[in-house]
């Protein structure tokens, strides 16, 4: 529920008192009532998502039977995992209302520092890796340093990154232009060999719903110690024992080929912490005010130039990360590393999940759910046969349908006074 100071009106304040008194009056049959009431106000959360997966998992399981084979999905996770980490850092950017039109010459200039000095200079590996991920760090203290000293938008600053990096990134590769990992490397083995043991998928399957059920639990009483409705707690334990059938059920499937990646677990656990501090933290909340409403935020004595520093720090570090992800996937960085398509889709993953282009509505979520439908996409496109051209032209379309609905939901929240 929102408070009173989210600077968003009476309106909202008086929607959300409405909300508290039905989650108070019916319990169980509240809560269902009140995610029907907020769905119908525009509040529609990752449900246009989880029905377009449905409906893109249908058209390419009826067009190729293989689509869903546990063989052809465990491919795709793994494929997912190296965009879905840039696409986090986009995501937390785009919750400041701000956009990084850089990160995937971010994460080519990134992987070209990890096969310079890991390869060329012959630095350890761990040294290489920690080596790429400071380089965007960098990137990002120059990106927040021009934007709040100077004013330039982001739009701007990070235009002229991608042209920048991506110079630079031919600079360090050289004139060989491609270098390769060694196959044996720790990076290599990660990206393309490394999968879960199978009796410890089943225990992080478990794991999560159990760690779900207590983080909701101690919501609920602390709700409850604050004199506010909660959550009933058969509730909770519904939701829980669904999740963790859902996941363990995806896990048996998976298992029925080479499992599940340790890189997509890796991926899973970045988007598990970046949802934990932008929900649970105090900088997390001061992301969704300053995206909300910049100059209520400043008002509410809240450091509006720190947190953009360190949310460009953050996006580029993760971009710098999924570079190196990238790298070791193809056991190579060479000039087409970053390039291409890899700096849209990581964008559009973002928007697709439901991460809204105007600031201040979001999650961590949706970029784990939109690089499955990108992905998606690829894989049946592949299966048929077809060339990236209709991936273009389809993806487009889906980020466009994206875009449309976010726009309508805000509408319908303002009409519904969601805020």
């Amino acid at each position: 529920m929102r408070t009173k100071t989210d600077n968003r009106g009476p309106a909202t304040v008086a929607t959300d008192l409405a909300d508290e008194r039905l989650l108070q009056r019916d319990g169980v049959r509240g809560v269902i009532q009140l995610g029907i009431d907020r769905v119908r106000g525009g509040e529609l959360g990752p449900l246009p998502i989880i029905v377009g997966l449905v409906v893109i998992w249908s058209i390419f399981q009826a067009l190729n039977p293989v689509f869903l084979s546990p063989a052809n999905l465990v491919n795709l996770l793994m494929q997912s995992a190296a965009l879905g980490v840039i696409a986090l850092g986009v995501a937390c950017v785009l919750l400041l209302g701000e956009i990084d039109l850089s990160v995937g010459s971010v994460s080519g200039l990134s992987a070209a520092v990890l096969a310079v000095t890991m390869v060329n200079l012959q630095w350890p590996m761990i040294v290489s890796l920690l080596a790429a991920v400071a380089t965007g760090c960098l990137i990002g203290l120059v990106y927040s340093a021009v934007y709040v000293r100077f004013g330039v938008p982001s739009f701007v600053i990070t235009l002229a990154g991608l042209l920048a990096f991506l110079g630079l990134q031919l600079w360090v590769l050289g004139p060989e232009g491609t270098i390769n990992l060694p196959y044996d490397s720790f990076i290599v083995w990660f990206g393309q060999l490394a999968f879960v043991p199978k009796w410890l998928s089943y225990v992080l399957s478990v794991g999560v719903g159990v760690a779900f059920l207590a983080a909701r639990l101690r919501t609920a009483q602390r709700r409850r110690a604050a004199d506010l409705s909660a959550t009933p707690f058969g509730y909770i334990l519904a939701q829980a024992i669904a999740l963790t059938v859902l996941i363990v059920a995806v896990v048996w499937y998976l298992n029925q080929a080479r499992g599940v990646g340790w890189m997509f677990v890796l991926f899973g656990a970045l988007v598990f912490t970046v949802q934990y501090a932008l929900r649970r933290t105090k900088w997390g909340r001061s992301v969704f005010a300053i995206g909300g409403n910049r100059e209520a935020a400043r008002r509410a004595g809240i450091n509006v130039s720190g947190i953009i520093v360190s949310v460009f720090v953050l996006g580029s570090s993760l971009a710098a990360l999924g570079g190196t992800l990238a790298a070791g996937r193809l056991a190579a960085a060479a000039q087409s590393s970053g390039g291409g398509d890899v700096n849209l889709n990581a964008i559009a993953a973002a928007v697709i999940g439901g991460t809204s282009l105007f600031g201040g509505r979001g999650s961590a979520y949706s970029a784990l759910l939109g690089v499955i439908v990108i992905q998606s996409i690829s894989s049946g496109l592949t299966l048929l046969n077809l060339d990236s051209s209709f991936r273009y032209m389809i993806t487009g379309a889906v980020l466009l349908l994206a875009v449309i609905l976010d726009a309508a939901s805000r509408k319908s929240r303002a009409a519904h006074g969601r805020g």
